[in-house]
């Protein structure tokens, strides 16, 4: 929109709602948003970063974030900061105060896992708080301290042996870093059935804030998983008046009491001991293979939707460049009293590191983060300045 604004003469907009517009997103398949098409030809789901959506419209195809021309000198910055969830913010916001010069890049949009919860009720000084408005208030502050560049990737990290430095090449610049912060987070797990994959955005959602509301008048969905994530979805499109019910392969759910018991006061049914085998559909999500693993027996119910939470993934990109190591479960192994790794002036902190997967620990990792940073980069920087 904002391009069609700009250059009327060259890009034409058209912003379409497809909860008024119903027979258009069944058309076109689309029960997730935001959907982008250029020329009718489908470009992108979620919310992309400008530079990205730059790259689709000269491309005409889904954008890979890492073609962007790279121009002008290398920054020099004290530490850069890696992921802008709630942790790289936090980092930014206690470093910058520590008197570091920081950078964030953030590849996609900020907030991490955050922007897709429906609510939080667990974060201290509020009782209940939408997920993309708390980190919003994050971002908000953070960018007060620190520079913040969404839709930047990095490409390549090394360490130079010689001056100890960090060399990062992104999509869009070149920067040289006394220190990292690596707080890249994590990833939905994606199902592993067939079908899943083809009918994502058209039936088949990892986001119950972004999507739910097309299944509000009471469309058929099932949520997929136990933890928390699962039944606060769960109760989210509950709430929306979708007819939900919850698909969980053991025969007990993970999440917290609270949650347990708000589930069983909607009287929300529950396929124990049961996994989705495959997903099927036209245009979009019709019906779901569901089997019952303990019985051995297989079923087929009418869909309109998945929702599916079934657990993430590590974002350990970066890690692996710098040859760090990781856990077993593939988490970048940190002292968790200083948030450093196994290389020098390397930290971690948030979801990456593993554990408690809470807003409340990445907060307070990155706030360890920065200010061991803070310490061991001035405390270096100092004694080459006295050696010199």
């Amino acid at each position: 929109m904002s391009a069609a604004v700009a250059r009327p003469e060259f890009v034409s907009a058209e912003t379409v709602e497809i909860y008024e517009n119903k027979d258009l997103a069944d058309k076109l398949g689309s029960t997730a948003v935001p959907q982008t098409m250029i020329n009718d030809r489908f470009t992108g789901a979620g919310l992309q970063p400008e530079p990205w959506f730059l790259e689709s419209l000269f491309t005409l195809k889904e954008p890979q974030g890492d073609t962007a021309q790279i121009s002008g000198e290398p920054q020099e910055k004290d530490l850069v900061i890696i992921g802008g969830g709630p942790a790289g913010l936090t980092t930014a916001i206690y470093a910058t105060r520590a008197g570091l010069d920081c950078v964030v890049i953030e590849k996609a949009t900020l907030g991490g896992q955050i922007a897709i919860t429906p609510l939080v009720e667990n974060y201290p000084g509020f009782m209940r708080i939408g997920g993309k408005s708390l980190v919003d208030l994050i971002a908000q502050q953070a960018a007060q301290y620190s520079e913040i560049h969404q839709g930047e990737q990095v490409l390549e990290v090394k360490r130079d042996k010689q001056d100890g430095k960090y060399y990062l090449k992104t999509s869009q610049g070149i920067y040289i870093t006394k220190g990292l912060v690596i707080a890249t987070g994590v990833g939905n797990r994606a199902l592993p059935a067939p079908g899943a994959q083809k009918f994502y955005g058209k039936g088949v959602s990892y986001c119950a804030t972004c999507d739910g509301y097309f299944f509000k008048e009471g469309k058929k969905v099932y949520v997929v998983g136990g933890g928390n994530t699962a039944v606060t979805d769960a109760l989210y499109l509950h709430n929306l008046g979708a007819k939900v019910t919850l698909v969980h392969w053991k025969e007990s759910l993970r999440a917290e009491a609270r949650l347990q018991e708000s589930l069983k006061q909607t009287g929300i049914p529950i396929l124990w001991n049961s996994e989705v085998r495959e997903v099927k559909g036209d245009k979009s999500v019709r019906s779901l293979k569901i089997e019952n693993t303990k019985e051995g027996k297989t079923m087929e119910v009418d869909a309109d939707g998945l929702f599916v939470a079934i657990g993430y993934v590590p974002n350990t990109e970066i890690a692996r460049m710098l040859g760090l190591e990781l856990s077993p479960e593939g988490y970048i192994k940190t002292d968790l009293t200083t948030m450093r790794t196994a290389l020098p002036f390397v930290y971690a902190a948030g979801d990456i590191t593993g554990g408690m997967k809470q807003i409340v620990v990445a907060v307070a990792q990155g706030s360890m983060a920065a200010m061991t940073a803070f310490e061991e980069i001035q405390g270096a920087y100092k004694k080459t300045v006295t050696k010199t």
